[in-house]
């Protein structure tokens, strides 16, 4: 930043006139050359730029971050990660008059995730495979991109495609996680690493999908992989060293090891048999959220691995801290208290979903809180001071749990939900009644804004379960011939996605939209313009009326989204940008709600005259078909393959013949793919894009069934449209 010119009173001699002429005209021209570097130093985009406006986002900076909404700092907006703006130059009035100003292709087709942030104009994103990219806003150009080269092969050890939802600034740098769990600091002005520590034992299936957090100098950072049998746990790392301060285990390891904590002593007493041989679970995978006028931590803790209880703790216990939210002291990683929010978890009902901190007015007291809308399908109020529970009610449609009792704070489970001696049709399925899209809370309507899910999963248990060495290890699949009781009171249809304004005092429903395309839909986002924004699967990008729900404007962005948009001013002007990308999940690996699916690209829109163009910039595909080889099978021998598939392919690909999603339904591949079958599964060659080598697991005589059974499915699918069209 430019320092003002410091003047002082000088006693000058009489001198002639062309000597106090060059007195004068000297310390103009340097004073002029001073002020045209400053005025080069302050170029929008230039490092020195990106280096000074970067370096003001201290410790101060992020607690007041509600202070300065022109910038958008931290993954929440703010500490209380309400994602709640005041700006009102875009408002319910004249959004209609929104309109495109750019789109930037970032030349990928797998799921983007990430909040971006913003400074002064200069947006960080991060995208698939981990990398970051610096954007200037104010053209809609790229600065520079940093790519981490996680090795490829990472991508089977991963639940939920191979995404990442975001990043921290701090101090003139940018942090962020790395699928094959490194975290790593960039300099923000010029993307070049300043150091990077491997935060998990990579010869484990963990990985970080999450965004890091600042909190008090030190970057907060958690993992996943639950479902690939590791342990839980969060880490405090130096923000200007990457020197570890503190770890917390969300689960406890082996009993016969000294316990590296007294919560994790307590925390034993809830687990039976082995499990830590199974990893346990509990992974910290999402939800980070900082209190700095308590001085708390408040993290979201994962599912059990495996799913299920019977296999995972002989079906005892609440298994702490599976489930819960923990509020932890972040200035050594002691626990504070916790709220388990599903006792023994069976489901796959993480709390890593986002957790909003608010001060609100409860039977005339003002309460310090904390909410959260976690998998399992009940909207949770606690008092953040000590994780006393207030109250909880179902925000969507769920079976099995009745409620939670309002003494204990547990749910009442229903007897078949357990599924210990039938197969059993629940609602929410382990994609959750909400999962990891961010909610907002608006200050003015006092509601918040959820992207709800309706879904259901038939869970049961595998006969005769043992834990895999690569893969998942869930046993909650119903591999056996138990008769499977189904839900008879279940919603028409289970495959929605619902935008829900949610009172939190009164635990009510105010209004709702449905959109009927898909469940899974982009995270949210509110403003004091009373606005909500969300992007939807069928590529729909929206601004609704928070008080009731109206749609005020819509842009079709031609991709499906699940990344939530953020507002922030450039040179005085608000802008709202969100990033599209299909993918970041289960059913968006396998399934597609618009024609096809474009490149990741970031949108940003202004207010303008001219709000009907639309980003022209897509080519068109040529629709898929069928894939139509002849083959010779038994029926044994499709069983079989069906079996491996089943074993090796359906988390990636996806039922046979469903549309597709962010990776091919390979029913639509075409004879070249198959006639290079071996090379790919066996040999390796798409490594590049994704595609694991299984040589390791998977034999040449099984690929062959595997492809019968491919192909089988596909003639099959294709007689049933020939049939439907008659």
């Amino acid at each position: 930043m430019c320092a003002s010119p410091v003047t002082s009173r000088i006693r000058v001699k009489k001198r002639p006139c062309y000597i106090l002429l060059l007195n004068v005209l000297i310390p103009l021209f340097f004073l002029t050359c001073l002020c045209l570097q400053c005025t080069q130093i302050a170029k929008p985009g230039s490092e020195a730029h990106i280096r000074r406006i970067t370096s003001q986002i201290t410790d101060e900076y992020l607690m007041n971050a509600d202070l300065f909404p022109e910038n958008w700092v931290t993954y929440g907006g703010n500490y209380a990660e309400d994602r709640y703006s005041i700006l009102t130059q875009i408002n319910k009035d004249n959004v209609n008059q929104l309109q495109l100003k750019w789109a930037l292709n970032l030349g990928t087709k797998r799921g983007i995730e990430a909040t971006p942030l913003v400074a002064d104009g200069i947006m960080f994103l991060t995208s698939t495979w981990s990398k970051v990219h610096a954007i200037d806003t104010r053209t809609g150009t790229l600065i520079w991109t940093f790519d981490p080269e996680v090795p490829k092969y990472y991508g089977e050890k991963l639940c939920c495609d191979v995404v990442n939802r975001g990043l921290a600034l701090y101090k003139g740098r940018v942090y962020f996680g790395t699928l094959d769990g490194r975290l790593i600091a960039l300099d923000a002005a010029t993307g070049k690493k300043q150091w990077e520590v491997i935060t998990v034992d990579q010869s484990k299936y963990y990985s970080i999908t999450g965004a890091p957090r600042i909190v008090k100098g030190q970057v907060i950072i958690g993992n996943g992989g639950a479902e690939f049998g590791v342990r839980g746990y969060i880490t405090a790392y130096d923000a200007m060293t990457g020197e570890q301060r503190w770890r917390f285990y969300t689960v406890p390891g082996d009993p016969l090891q000294p316990f590296e904590s007294d919560a994790l002593k307590m925390a034993a007493k809830t687990w039976s048999g082995e499990w830590w041989k199974y990893g346990g679970g509990g992974t910290a995978w999402d939800a980070l959220v900082f209190d700095p006028d308590l001085n708390m931590l408040y993290v979201g803790t994962g599912n059990g691995s495996p799913w299920n209880r019977l296999y995972r703790s002989d079906g005892k216990g609440d298994n702490l801290f599976l489930s819960s939210i923990l509020a932890i002291n972040p200035d050594d990683g002691t626990l504070i208290w916790h709220y388990q929010t599903t006792p023994g978890d069976h489901w796959d009902y993480t709390a890593t979903q986002p957790i909003i901190l608010a001060d609100i007015e409860l039977n005339g007291e003002m309460r310090h809180v904390l909410m959260q809308a976690p998998k399992n399908g009940f909207f949770y109020v606690l008092d953040r001071t000590n994780g006393t529970f207030i109250s909880g009610e179902k925000y969507t449609y769920i079976n099995w749990a009745e409620a939670i009792d309002k003494t204990t704070g547990r749910p009442i489970e229903m007897p078949f939900s357990r599924y210990k001696k039938e197969n059993a049709v629940i609602s929410p399925g382990p994609n959750g009644g909400h999962n990891w899209h961010p909610m907002a809370y608006n200050h003015k309507t006092k509601l918040v804004y959820i992207p709800v899910q309706l879904n259901a999963f038939t869970y049961g248990n595998t006969k005769d379960w043992k834990p895999v060495k690569k893969g998942s290890n869930l046993g909650s699949i119903p591999l056996n011939d138990l008769p499977t009781r189904l839900d008879e009171t279940a919603p028409d249809n289970m495959n929605e996605g619902v935008l829900l304004a949610w009172d939190p005092i009164k635990q009510t429903s105010v209004w709702e939209i449905n959109h009927r395309a898909f469940s899974v839909n982009s995270g949210v986002m509110t403003t004091a313009g009373d606005l909500v924004f969300q992007g939807t699967a069928d590529g729909k990008f929206r601004a609704y009326d928070a008080h009731n729900g109206t749609v005020l404007w819509e842009y079709n962005l031609t991709t499906g989204v699940v990344a939530p948009p953020v507002t922030y001013l450039v040179d005085g002007k608000q802008f709202i940008s969100i990033a599209v990308g299909w993918g970041g999940g289960i059913p968006s690996l396998w399934q597609k709600a618009t024609s096809q699916i474009n490149p990741g690209t970031v949108f940003t829109f202004e207010l303008g005259t001219d709000s009907s163009r639309t980003y022209g910039g897509f080519e068109k595909f040529k629709p898929l078909e069928l894939i139509s080889i002849d083959i010779t099978a038994t029926q044994n021998e499709l069983d079989m393959g069906g079996e491996l598939y089943e074993r090796y392919c359906l988390i990636c690909h996806g039922e046979v013949g469903m549309t597709g999603g962010s990776i091919p339904n390979l029913a639509y591949s075409n004879e070249t793919t198959f006639n290079m079958i071996k090379d790919i599964v066996l040999g390796g060659i798409y490594l590049d894009k994704g595609m694991p080598n299984l040589s390791d697991r998977l034999r040449e005589a099984e690929l062959e069934l595997i492809k019968k059974y491919i192909l089988n499915t596909a003639k099959e699918l294709s007689m049933d449209l020939i049939k439907s069209s008659e």
